[in-house]
């Protein structure tokens, strides 16, 4: 279990330095494929990062703007570690906008009270960054479904 976290997070490295890369091929990606790469890294980052904070890297700027995370927040979101994160495809809404539903399984290390949330992702792309945001903020761990 303690070769775990090492392993995560060099593999976690890796894959933020390929997604960071200047390589021109990488630019000419068409965005359909930048959105499979982006939901399969924030997949990545939210299961086998060490909390769910380094998921924030994804999330819209303009969302942080008006909702900011509280210290609350951020308290909870490390008092948890992900155990499962189901996601189904995902769906257009319009030409630069797509849809996901995600189970995702947690238990709080302090309590060892497991539990899952349905998140309802809607990933907005921008054009001139050619790259997918997510819209509606980290998982909602709170919420009883």
């Amino acid at each position: 279990m303690s070769m775990l976290r090492p392993v995560a997070a060099a593999f976690l490295s890796a894959v933020l330095l390929v997604a960071c890369s200047t390589n021109p091929i990488e630019k000419m990606k068409n965005k359909e494929t930048v959105l499979e790469d982006t939901l399969k890294l924030y997949a990545a980052t939210i299961r086998w990062g060490d909390d769910m904070t380094q998921g924030l890297g994804f999330v819209d700027p303009e969302y942080l703007k008006i909702h900011p995370m509280s210290e609350l927040d951020l308290a909870r979101y490390k008092q948890i570690k992900v155990t499962g994160y189901d996601d189904a495809p995902a769906a257009p809404i319009n030409e630069n906008e797509v849809r996901q539903v995600v189970q995702i399984s947690f238990i709080n290390v302090n309590t060892q009270t497991m539990r899952q949330v349905v998140d309802n992702q809607v990933w907005r792309y921008d054009a001139t960054q050619k790259r997918w945001w997510l819209t509606t903020g980290l998982p909602d761990i709170t919420r009883r479904n």
